[in-house]
């Protein structure tokens, strides 16, 4: 298993990109209306979320005050595994409707990826191997 956390800028927005690109179910969140042992017991989440994503977690915490830039020391980009370059067109084409910039699908080699950028800059792709 494997967790990962991204910090943003602006949750609300975040999370209405990755809800609407990724469509990934959500495995905690602080719900509005929670009582202050729920807050207490959540606090981890920084008032962010975290999604499942098969056996791992991807999650969004709202606190970071600059933007994102891949040549400082940290995360150069995030990659999420699909099952075919066929998933990769579907994807682009979903990334049209929502008018997320977006680079066109690419050979690497050992498999194909298609990159975009979420609402903090931040270099995401998704990548589906060779067959």
């Amino acid at each position: 298993m494997l967790s990962v956390r991204l910090t943003v800028t602006d949750i609300v927005r975040s999370r209405a990109f990755y809800d609407a690109v990724l469509g990934l179910a959500v495995a905690f969140d602080l719900p509005p209306d929670a009582d202050e042992e729920t807050r207490e017991r959540l606090t981890f989440l920084f008032g962010g979320v975290i999604y499942q994503l098969g056996d791992s977690l991807f999650g969004l915490r709202p606190v970071a005050s600059d933007r994102f830039d891949e040549d400082r020391f940290g995360l150069d980009h995030v990659s999420f595994a699909v099952d075919s370059r066929a998933d990769l067109e579907r994807a682009l084409r979903h990334l049209d409707q929502l008018g997320v910039p977006h680079e066109g699908i690419k050979d690497i080699g050992a498999g194909f990826i298609l990159e975009f950028r979420d609402p903090d800059d931040i270099a995401l792709e998704l990548f589906a191997p060779g067959r």
